[in-house]
């Protein structure tokens, strides 16, 4: 039987029972939170729960590795060579700002270079979070072509008080949005549910068998040259598929370049959706403390927004 048994000596008092595990072991930390995924780690017999969870001297620390395969050996690679920009971290919390053009965990057409794998290579820990392989740690998702600020849970808690806060509405995210036309209401909320298109699957409408949904905004500001335009803050009140671009082609103000949903016009090329995940608030999933993150916009936005007048 291949196991790990030992009882923490002084030098690692205090230290995370995945480091530990994967010290004694010589198995990778992603191998470790398989395990304990599996439930196959104990601290003085009691089954740990989380892989960031700290041992004490004179603990003693379990580890059964002979059916160490099934996950592990399917788990997706860690790719270092994608480049994610982190913004803050802490035991139990990522935040990603995440550039246009990242897949963020791997689907259909694609199954590498994704946020999820680069993400891997600097945090191991991830793997078994939320229990999807294909998403570990993903709480909420950013479009393609979307950028700005995105939550990665780093601990099963904060995975949990994530998913509770997002359902409960009590994670404030707005985004900037440049929408073709002037709006008739300086401010609003369009409440309109949202379904997959029976026509096309991949494509999302408004329609009466989807799910609530819900997006307010807000104008601040309008443009007349060269193209009248509209520079909108949206806030999520849900988190449906692609929910401010089809709410907005809904009330006849697609966002700009949105080819999928009638944004894209040669009067205003734009390369991607002008869609930008600016502002973060909410409480630490696990301390409570209030937090405040903010994303300016990234070159290619700026550059079109200065060309308008």
């Amino acid at each position: 039987m291949r196991e790990v048994d030992e009882i923490v000596p002084a030098a690692l008092d205090g230290e995370r029972v995945d480091r530990i595990v994967a010290m004694i072991s010589g198995v990778s930390r992603s191998e470790v939170a398989v395990l304990v995924k599996q439930g196959k780690v104990t601290i003085d017999d009691e089954v740990v729960a989380s892989r960031s969870q700290r041992v004490v001297e004179g603990a003693r620390v379990h580890a059964d590795l002979d059916d160490l395969v099934a996950e592990a050996e399917h788990a997706m690679d860690a790719e270092p060579d994608v480049d994610v920009t982190v913004v803050y971290d802490d035991e139990d919390l990522i935040v990603v700002d995440k550039p246009a053009g990242l897949v963020v965990h791997p689907g259909a057409g694609n199954r590498q270079g994704t946020l999820v794998q680069g993400l891997l290579a600097r945090y191991p820990e991830l793997v078994g979070i939320g229990g999807d392989p294909d998403r570990p740690g993903i709480v909420h998702r950013l479009d393609k072509g979307t950028s700005g600020l995105l939550l990665v849970a780093r601990s099963q808690r904060a995975y949990e008080a994530l998913v509770a806060q997002l359902q409960a509405h009590e994670v404030e995210r707005r985004y900037l949005a440049l929408v073709w036309g002037e709006l008739e209401a300086l401010n609003g909320m369009i409440d309109a549910p949202i379904g997959r298109s029976t026509r096309e699957p991949t494509r999302m409408v408004v329609s009466m068998r989807g799910k609530e949904a819900r997006t307010r905004y807000e104008v601040v500001s309008t443009f007349t040259e060269p193209v009248p335009v509209s520079l909108l803050e949206c806030r999520l009140e849900t988190g449906r598929t692609h929910q401010i671009r089809v709410h907005l082609t809904a009330i006849d103000h697609p966002v700009v370049g949105d080819g999928r949903y009638g944004g894209a016009r040669s009067s205003f090329p734009v390369d991607r959706p002008w869609l930008h995940a600016a502002a973060l608030r909410l409480a630490h999933p696990v301390t409570g403390e209030a937090l405040a993150f903010d994303s300016p916009l990234p070159p290619d936005l700026k550059q079109s927004l200065d060309l308008l007048s």
